[in-house]
């Protein structure tokens, strides 16, 4: 089969698209053939070794943990899906080395869900780190109805979905982002703000009372620029800064989970959550695509198409 694939650590000149074995299928596991693949952040950094400290990864790698596609093969004790089944999933394992980057990939039933009716291939692959990273920092959070949530990040992959999320649930989102991105905000139902300084005060010109809930889906500061606007810092969560620990919030490290995908399948199909897919390249421009999100400028997704 034909994958994507880096021979070492490094960025998009290690990618190259290569003849590849194909994935076995263990217990509990099936096999994919890969419709369209999502690319995160995380892809190019793990690629450059940025994760060495906390994952064993093994060369040759094939990057990649958002996948949607067709089920081709089951491996023993499978009940859950048959052959034919479309699926997606954030398809992290323990170990990286053969991931979504490729014609076909296995995984295992508990990260996989059915693919949302509603959205293409690609919408459906753009979907799962991201979307799975928004809703458990909201699970975590206890957002509800009547709340007052800060989203930092708020026109990118995660912050996107998140803000819908949210608003799916009742709460009132106020989101950052650059003045081009501000429409698609509006867009999605949230209120938006430019960043950078002077963010307390633009948020308490908004709730002069302050927010209930902050999400940090970017970094740089933004934790620490919030903390004068939030009512709770329990209610504070951050995927991009370890100080928010030190503050008083909590880190999140999104986790494989069906249940959730199915959630959000369910939010999409019912039309609360919509999927923007700036970026669709064809598999064998992979070293684009991870420019493209380095580049830190994305509206929405970034996907691969197989």
């Amino acid at each position: 089969m034909k994958a994507i694939t880096q021979a070492a650590y490094g960025g998009p000149e290690q990618l190259t698209l290569t003849e590849h074995p194909e994935p076995k299928v263990a217990p509990s596991e099936v096999l994919i053939e890969v419709k369209a693949a999502g690319v995160n952040p995380v892809d190019w950094k793990l690629g450059a070794g940025y994760l060495d400290s906390l994952m064993e990864v093994h060369f040759p790698l094939v990057p990649g943990w958002d996948v949607a596609g067709v089920i081709t093969a089951l491996g023993p004790d499978v009940p859950e899906f048959a052959v034919g089944d479309e699926v997606y999933g954030y398809i992290r394992k323990d170990s990286a080395h053969l991931g979504a980057y490729a014609e076909r990939v296995s995984a295992n039933v508990r990260m996989l869900a059915r693919k949302p009716a509603s959205l293409s291939w690609s919408q459906a692959a753009g979907v799962p780190l991201a979307g799975l990273t928004a809703l458990q920092s909201i699970d975590r959070t206890g957002v509800t109805s009547g709340d007052t949530v800060l989203v930092h990040g708020a026109s990118g992959g995660v912050g996107s979905l998140g803000v819908q999320i949210a608003v799916a649930r009742g709460a009132r989102v106020i989101g950052t982002a650059s003045e081009r991105n501000h429409e698609y905000l509006r867009s999605l139902g949230a209120e938006p703000i430019t960043y950078g300084d002077g963010l307390a005060d633009r948020v308490k010109a908004l709730a002069p009372e302050g927010v209930d809930v902050v999400l940090d889906f970017v970094g740089g500061g933004a934790v620490r620029a919030s903390v004068e606007v939030h009512r709770d810092r329990s209610r504070l969560v951050s995927i991009a800064d370890g100080d928010v620990v030190g503050l008083g919030g909590q880190a999140l490290w999104v986790r494989p989970d069906s249940a959730g995908l199915a959630e959000l399948g369910r939010l999409a199909d019912e039309g609360k959550l919509a999927v923007h897919v700036e970026h669709e390249l064809p598999l064998a421009e992979a070293a684009r695509a991870w420019e493209l999100s380095q580049a830190g400028r994305t509206r929405g997704k970034i996907v691969l198409t197989v």
